[in-house]
């Protein structure tokens, strides 16, 4: 049985994780790129803010932030929002279908019409699944094909609105392409967040700029950059660690530091379904009671074999939380 998925409909941040089905490597650097935009466009008409990603050939990472329900959106405002989604024909049929309806005074009906994309709007579920659904007609139009591409199930993590919470989650989707041994460096790998960042991109850097906003840091790009460059390295510019190394110190119930954490597969980053202090673990758990079973009686979950500096997860992953660096 699979946990409910935890949701705040006050604004939360969220990493999301999808895998294509049987994890088969589909995407090169066409869809890739045909994803990033279209993800920009779902952003805009879901009107939520994406801080950082990573695309990889059989998967992908976004770091979500997911602001309050909205009411009252108004019409022009909607029409906005639609264009990043919709063609010009299709956002004019809905203008003049809801000025009819106003013109004859049933706001009600005009206000229902507009309620059908609304609903679409603020909610995490419905911008994963607009993003997925769309990339997969573009796909399957693309090849001739039809059927689903990914995994029925996306993954989800609340993360708690903190510096370090969410600083560790972003680097660690970030070093995404580090971990897979494709680049050293990832600004150098163009799928990712701080590496469109790096290269001028204005959604990219929105994104971080929004991150370090988020835990009340404020300033330019150069000055962002600077500050999440260091979250990505740690205190300087090191090397990755290798396999061997990660294995030995697991089996002697060594401890890793957080930077060598973010250079390695771990599990709590993708299941274990919150991620913060124990405080906000605790906090999301009892108002979520009714999805876990009777007889657990505390939310949050001690991190293993590493230096995790308070963090703490609503799931212990039954398989080996933490392993050698390779593609997730």
């Amino acid at each position: 049985m699979r946990t409910a998925r935890i949701k705040d409909v006050n604004g939360a941040f969220y990493h999301c994780v999808s895998r294509v089905n049987h994890r088969e490597f589909l995407l090169d650097d066409v869809n890739k790129e045909h994803f990033r935009r279209l993800m920009r466009k779902v952003e805009g008409f879901c009107d939520v803010s994406v801080l950082t990603y990573a695309l990889m050939d059989n998967h992908f990472h976004i770091l979500v932030e997911i602001p309050a329900y909205e009411e009252g959106v108004s019409d022009e405002e909607l029409f906005r929002r639609m264009g990043f989604l919709y063609n010009e024909l299709t956002i004019m049929e809905l203008e003049a279908e809801i000025a009819k309806w106003r013109r004859l005074g049933r706001d009600d009906m005009a206000e229902r019409i507009k309620e059908r994309y609304i609903v679409r709007m603020h909610d995490l579920s419905e911008f994963m699944k607009t993003l997925k659904q769309r990339f997969t007609q573009w796909y399957n139009g693309m090849r001739d094909t039809c059927g689903t591409l990914w995994q029925e199930r996306f993954k989800s993590v609340l993360v708690e609105n903190s510096e370090h919470a969410l600083t560790t989650m972003a680097a660690y989707i970030d070093l995404n392409p580090v971990r897979a041994g494709l680049v050293r460096d990832p600004k150098e790998y163009r799928y990712c967040g701080y590496a469109e960042a790096v290269a001028g991109g204005r959604g990219a850097r929105k994104g971080l700029i929004s991150l370090a906003r988020a835990f009340g840091e404020i300033g330019s790009w150069r000055k962002v950059s600077s500050i999440y460059r260091q979250h990505l390295y740690g205190s300087g510019e090191r090397k990755g660690i290798s396999a061997e190394e990660v294995a030995r110190v697991i089996k002697e119930n060594g401890e890793l530091s957080l930077e060598q954490i973010l250079r390695c597969r771990v599990k709590y980053f993708s299941d274990g379904i919150v991620l913060g202090g124990k405080e906000f673990v605790e906090s999301v758990f009892n108002s979520n009671r009714d999805k876990f079973e009777i007889k657990r009686k505390t939310g949050a979950c001690t991190l293993k074999y590493g230096e995790w500096e308070g963090l703490c997860a609503m799931r212990d992953p039954k398989k080996e939380p933490i392993v050698p660096p390779s593609p997730d």
